[in-house]
């Protein structure tokens, strides 16, 4: 029996791969691509511990799975920053420059 490649490993991977690079979007797009990820490859780990020698590919979704982790982490550590900046500074003073430098300025004294 000829080798086959899991179904799923290379959309974790590119899951998780742009699960990182979006964590800037305020942490909502990748913190989403992250958990779609791991949810995909849970299917795909299920299928190669029942039958390991048949797949190939396992090392693609093992690091897809990492990244994905990794991604969600820096997602939610980015929702965390903007939450506290938002309820440090306010919202309204994201819309003024002004307001904000001087809130900056007041808040480091």
């Amino acid at each position: 029996m000829e080798n086959q490649k899991l179904p799923n490993a290379t959309a974790v991977l590119v899951l998780g791969i742009f699960s990182i690079i979006t964590c800037c979007c305020y942490g909502v797009i990748g913190l989403v691509l992250g958990i779609i990820g791991l949810l995909i490859s849970k299917k795909d780990i299920i299928m190669y511990r029942e039958n390991s020698s048949a797949f190939t590919n396992y090392n693609n979704l093992n690091i897809g799975r990492i990244l994905c982790i990794i991604g969600i982490v820096l997602n939610v550590l980015t929702i965390l920053y903007f939450v506290w900046f938002i309820a440090t500074f306010g919202l309204d003073s994201m819309q003024d420059q002004e307001l904000l430098q001087q809130r900056i300025r007041e808040y480091f004294k």
